[in-house]
């Protein structure tokens, strides 16, 4: 892990996040209301792919 402690949010997975994946669902909350989930370089993409499929706005950038 990092220096930061950042954890990527995949299950299971331990390895340092270098990805935020700012998201919101928009059918509950309105554009003030974001979510974070942190992602290492392996999950970036399916858990991009996870929320983007069930329609939540979704913006991906570095921690670092």
């Amino acid at each position: 892990m990092d220096g930061d402690g950042l954890v990527c949010s995949a299950r299971g997975c331990g390895a340092a996040a270098v990805w935020a994946l700012r998201w919101r669902n928009p059918r509950i909350h309105g554009s003030d209301r974001v979510k974070t989930w942190l992602a290492c370089d392996e999950h970036r993409e399916h858990l991009y792919e996870f929320l983007t499929t069930r329609g939540f706005p979704c913006e991906i950038e570095r921690t670092e």
